[in-house]
């Protein structure tokens, strides 16, 4: 088995590369900080790993990242490739607009981003009939929230192109996996104050990740009780959803990231 796996230095990604390499799967890990992905990929090889290569990597990239992917695609054809890199971003109480460079930051991470993590991976997989595609998009993305405007947006765009994906490519032997995660107690989600129900820890999601790549399931979301409260939300009239949400105390911190040339 070969993975991989963007923003594999923390949280989920670091994780689900943890739990494979228990497996002795053969991993390419993506991630900004050299330090933590370095790290991550020795832990990976302590664990049982056949191999960790490590590339340090911007998702924003579009050409540095082709070239990664296909890279590691012609070394050894990639069974399983993660689109999880991304950020958050939001409002705090009493802030009305979010900051718009941070705004745009945010999108080319988490939507071009995932792009260009994808892209490449196509044409080999369907040439070679088999693979597995898996984007990362969260809760969010599934009905939006009056606290994290864009960052709902960027997630349900990544939403539509992964469930747009898993239809076209299908017939090409290519299954696609859509990973619709609740709270996870990882870094980025420390930063964010809010109640957070069913909230789990990283190494609980990357086993409920893996099972579901393993069956090949569509939709991956946990906790289940709350991607059902999700769609649900989604169905009511929307005053009373948002009226709902406004009486929460929810402060998601800016994040750091800007926009680049």
């Amino acid at each position: 088995m070969r993975l991989l796996i963007t923003g594999a230095s923390s949280g989920i990604g670091r994780a689900l590369a943890l739990v494979y390499a228990h497996d002795g799967a053969s991993l390419v890990l993506l991630g900004r900080d050299a330090e933590r992905l370095e790290a991550t990929a020795r832990a990976c090889l302590d664990a049982g790993a056949q191999e960790a290569e490590t590339y340090v990597a911007d998702v924003r990239d579009r050409e540095s990242m082709a070239g990664i992917v296909r890279a590691a695609y012609d070394k050894r054809p990639l069974d399983i490739l993660v689109a999880n890199a991304g950020v958050a971003t939001g409002l705090s109480p009493g802030q009305i607009l979010e900051t718009p460079e941070a705004v745009r930051a945010m999108l080319k991470i988490n939507v071009e981003g995932v792009f260009n993590t994808v892209e490449p991976a196509i044409a080999p997989m369907c040439a070679r009939r088999s693979g597995r595609i898996a984007i990362v998009g969260s809760m969010a993305g599934v009905r939006s929230l009056p606290y994290s405007p864009s960052y709902c947006a960027a997630k349900a765009a990544t939403h539509m192109w992964a469930d747009s994906l898993r239809g076209s490519l299908a017939p090409h032997g290519v299954s696609v996996s859509l990973i619709v995660p609740g709270f996870v107690k990882t870094p980025m989600s420390a930063r964010t104050k809010s109640w957070q129900p069913g909230a789990m820890s990283d190494e609980r999601a990357a086993l409920i990740i893996k099972r579901g790549l393993d069956r090949r399931r569509s939709v991956i979301a946990f906790p289940l009780f709350m991607y059902a409260a999700m769609r649900l939300f989604a169905l009511l009239p929307p005053a009373v959803v948002d009226g709902v949400m406004r009486r929460f105390h929810v402060d998601v911190p800016e994040t750091p990231e800007r926009e680049i040339s």
